[in-house]
């Protein structure tokens, strides 16, 4: 086999992972280029790579091919790399340089996903990014350490599912390949359910809210371009059509609306809103179509940058002023005008404004609904669209246009502004020349975003959003409030319970149980003991009699 065989053999995400890796031992201005340059060089490679699957080879009499590259791939690889690249820009001021290895090791992981082309292979990078993101959660210093332990346990229950789900499936076809995985299987069920944990499916979504605003201001960026797009990518390759999704995606879309406008964090308000947002994805997944298909992967790809921009200029504010509730800031978009900017631009993308990259997937998934007469998916989303707005217009009301003479703060340093400049950039650029994804995209299908009906109909849903958020204005003000969530149960419901059963109470209450069985006991004896009333032999007659009895009173109950 030639080198140029070998090393298209190589997972281009070892790359990242080696070079977080050797990070730990680096210093000052190297260290910050090392964190740019290693996920551009990956972005070139992975674009010279040739289409196909590389070197396969056994491993305990499976097939492994650590390697696959096609449209798919290329697509989520090209936006991971860019994500690395962009968030690696905003985070060289970040003191942290374990923070900053782990972020790359996490970004090679979900690489190593998507250019996978066995499930043995995407089970390893998939845990390998588990532990790597719950490091960038744990970098975040004082009350990450709690958030990140619950977010690694149940990263790990969703990889022990997963696995159970590979080896029944192995077993069952004796295939490892990554592929439509069909049929009814409990095996087939187990992975569905290791993916959509990591996609936070309702009822299990509120890990992602829990965990990523305990990340430092630039964790948080990494941490929302991985995880979740991961599992989009793998529900597209491997689980495609599957009805459910439909569902979970639109319970998702509101609840994550719903929570985001409740929030006091501006960080865990854009948490909330990555819910939202992936509830889109997997509502294209269920429809299973090819343009339904596109427009997850488009949506994947623009949200990824937008939502990149969104997180840089909520961790620009905090950088900057240490703070991150609204009910603490406000003004700001006159003393930190560009980061303003970005904001604005990034908020737009995200309520599918025309001309910017949110309205490009989101149409997408829309026209697939409508294609299939799924008209209550299509007015669902369509109405989660205007929802959107209310939290992305909380968020810039809040942050930088209320009056408040609470904070005054400039400007992030240089290397922070250029990388929100040059993602709004793109959010913009991808959503005047959608064209540019076309030939990444999984299939070619013709469709024109921007024809005069549709412009009109989202120009005027937006502008009935923006309306309904002032009218709403002193309803969603922010203040000091706890939301509830289902993380009560394993934050607050499981810890009470396990107190309760080693308290005395919890032994006051089994001595009374256990004197209850007992007195049961000897009643039972009593009645059933020798000697006792249903011991006893009875006669023949006595006992025909009682059937008969009994024979009488089914059939009056039976014919009345």
């Amino acid at each position: 086999m030639t080198t140029d065989a070998w090393i298209a053999s190589v997972p281009p995400g070892l790359f990242l992972i080696l070079a977080g890796i050797a990070l730990l031992g680096l210093r000052g201005q190297v260290r910050n280029a090392v964190v740019v340059a290693a996920p551009a060089l990956l972005l070139v490679w992975m674009w010279v790579l040739p289409e196909g699957i590389g070197r396969s080879f056994e491993w305990f009499g499976l097939e492994l091919a650590p390697v696959r590259i096609d449209e798919l791939g290329r697509l989520f690889g090209t936006v991971f790399a860019i994500a690395g690249v962009g968030g690696g820009l905003f985070a060289v001021k970040q003191e942290r340089t374990a923070e900053l290895a782990s972020a790359l090791i996490y970004a090679g992981a979900a690489i190593g996903v998507v250019f996978a082309g066995d499930l043995i292979t995407v089970f390893v990078f998939w845990e390998v990014m588990a532990v790597a993101s719950t490091l960038v959660v744990l970098a975040g210093g004082r009350g990450a350490r709690k958030a990140a332990q619950r977010y690694i346990v149940i990263h790990l229950f969703g990889g022990v599912l997963l696995m159970a789900g590979i080896a029944g499936h192995i077993g069952t076809t004796g295939s490892t390949a990554f592929t439509l995985i069909e049929g009814d299987s409990p095996a087939r069920w187990l992975i569905l359910a290791g993916f959509l944990l990591n996609a936070a499916a309702w009822p299990i979504s509120s890990w992602l809210p829990d965990a990523y605003p305990r990340a430092s201001w630039s964790g948080m960026v990494f941490l929302s371009a991985f995880t979740t797009k991961t599992a989009v990518y793998v529900l597209i390759r491997s689980f495609a059509g599957e009805d459910i999704l439909i569902w979970l995606g639109l319970i998702m879309v509101f609840y994550g609306i719903i929570y985001a406008i409740l929030a006091n964090d501006m960080r865990r308000m854009l948490a909330y809103s990555i819910v939202n947002q992936i509830g889109y994805m997997l509502v294209g997944v269920g429809i299973g179509t090819e343009i339904a298909l596109n427009g997850a992967a488009t949506h994947a790809f623009a949200h990824i940058i937008y939502k990149a921009l969104l997180l840089m200029s909520a961790g620009a504010v905090l950088y900057q002023t240490g703070r991150s509730k609204f009910s603490e800031l406000g003004g700001l978009a006159r003393t930190m005008p560009i980061t303003a900017m970005a904001a604005i631009v990034g908020a737009l993308s995200i309520t599918a404004f025309p001309f910017t990259s949110g309205f490009i997937g989101k149409s997408l998934i829309a026209e697939g609904a409508s294609s299939e007469n799924l008209e209550a998916v299509w007015f669902l989303i369509t109405a989660a669209s205007a929802g959107a707005v209310l939290y992305a217009a909380k968020f810039l009301w809040f942050v930088f246009f209320r009056r408040g003479d609470a904070v005054h703060a400039a400007d992030p340093p240089a290397p922070m502004l250029v990388a929100m400049v040059a993602f709004a950039a793109g959010c913009l650029i991808l959503g005047v020349f959608p064209q540019l994804l076309d030939g990444t995209l999984p299939f070619a299908v013709s469709y024109d975003p921007y024809t005069t009906p549709k412009i009109v109909f989202q120009f005027q849903l937006l502008l009935f959003a923006v309306l309904a958020f002032f009218l709403l204005l002193r309803w969603i003000r922010p203040d000091e409030t706890v939301t509830l969530d289902t993380d009560w149960l394993w934050r607050r419901a499981i810890p009470r319970l396990r107190a309760w059963l080693e308290s005395d109470a919890r032994r006051r209450v089994w001595r009374g149980v256990e004197r209850g069985v007992e007195r049961f006991r000897i009643g039972l004896v009593s009645l059933t003991g020798p000697g006792a009333v249903l011991a006893r032999s009875l006669p023949t007659g006595a006992m025909a009699f009682w059937a008969t009895i009994l024979l009488a009173a089914y059939l009056i109950f039976y014919y009345l």
